[in-house]
């Protein structure tokens, strides 16, 4: 049996007719940025997520990226202030760091779930830290509870990276998370998009004025400010999946949990939240130091899985002034690191066949 890692088509066709209803609504309208829909989709998104403000942008690393620089502007932060970020992560979380004109400091996560070890951060902080930037990596909630005693008894900013984790209980109890709507993702669009959500009023309309090129009223800059805006589309698909994502992220868990039960005995497997919604599964990663030959010989038998993340921030060429630094847990995690196939719209059969080439694998 053929299995892909994630069949997109297969995702959308499982919404029947209301995805292109959505789309014909927006087409029909004459109204493509900045109209009803994202409006409609900010508040509706805010409220599922139980915060006063959503703000639509271009994508995830520039929701992340507009937050550092609205902070950065609202508090006086100067270039070179830093950043606490995970030493495993997608390079975006990093990324929108340096875009700010920032620091990023690299936390290593913990051996067992690849979270950042709230144990190492303090030892970390500095008089230049301004900011926690903790990762909702594969879709499980870091501690959050721990994460936001340490920012407040150092006057510290959190940023929550939530791209991977819609959906999971605990994730955007900081001052702001960021999310992507990236098609892949938990909750995805049909191209790019993202957002910041936040209880915070005044940082939600500087954000709204900053990915809007600076302005509040058209043609009046208050700041330099850049171009991001989530468009009618994206927000009217993300509408429709919104009804729907509880739902797919239950699927998720139950396939997870069959993953579990029948490899847990072959390779390392994912450690299990002791709540179970606090974990939505985007990425189901195992370990194993044979990766990349199981990789190809998992290709062999019909079965697609990818590697998240084999290389870490810091050994990127892109980030090369920190190319010394020695981060062995992230770099273990990139070494050992294998995605199983992972889709609400996955059958039970394919599950079974996941399972089998895994145990049966040499």
């Amino acid at each position: 049996m053929q299995v892909d890692f994630l069949n997109l088509q297969r995702v959308n066709e499982s919404f029947g007719s209301e995805l292109t209803e959505a789309v014909n609504r927006v087409v029909s309208s004459g109204w493509y940025l900045l109209h009803t829909e994202v409006e409609a989709f900010e508040q509706e998104f805010a409220d599922y997520l139980g915060v006063r403000q959503c703000v639509g942008c271009g994508n995830g690393l520039d929701a992340l990226t507009l937050v550092l620089m609205a902070w950065k502007e609202q508090m006086g932060w100067q270039d070179g202030d830093e950043v606490i970020v995970p030493s495993n992560t997608f390079i975006a979380t990093v990324l929108a760091v340096s875009r700010a004109g920032l620091k990023p400091v690299f936390c290593e996560p913990r051996w067992d779930d690849a979270l950042m070890d709230v144990e190492r951060v303090e030892a970390l902080i500095t008089e230049r830290t301004r900011c926690l930037l903790p990762v909702h990596l594969y879709g499980q909630t870091c501690q959050m509870e721990r994460i936001r005693e340490i920012a407040k008894a150092h006057g510290l900013k959190v940023l929550e990276d939530a791209c991977q984790a819609h959906g999971a209980e605990g994730v955007a109890q900081g001052d702001a998370a960021a999310f992507s709507f990236y098609p892949g993702k938990n909750l995805g669009a049909l191209g790019d998009g993202g957002c910041v959500a936040t209880n915070d009023d005044a940082l939600a309309q500087q954000v709204r004025c900053l990915a809007n090129y600076g302005q509040s009223v058209k043609y009046t800059h208050l700041c330099k400010g850049v171009n991001s805006r989530l468009d009618e589309v994206q927000a009217a698909v993300l509408r429709v999946k919104l009804r729907r994502l509880d739902k797919d992220n239950a699927r998720r868990r139950e396939i997870a949990a069959c993953y579990s039960e029948n490899l847990k005995d072959r390779v390392t497997v994912p450690l299990m939240p002791a709540c179970p919604s606090r974990h939505v599964f985007h990425i189901y990663a195992i370990r194993t130091d044979c990766r990349d030959e199981w990789q190809k010989s998992l290709k062999e038998k019909g079965i697609q899985t990818l590697v998240h993340y084999p290389i870490p921030p810091h050994r990127q060429q892109a980030y090369r002034e920190f190319q010394h630094l020695h981060l062995p847990i992230a770099e273990e995690w990139g070494r050992t690191e294998l995605s199983l196939p992972m889709s609400p719209v996955m059958t039970d059969e394919e599950v079974e066949a996941v399972c089998r080439a895994v145990v049966n694998e040499e």
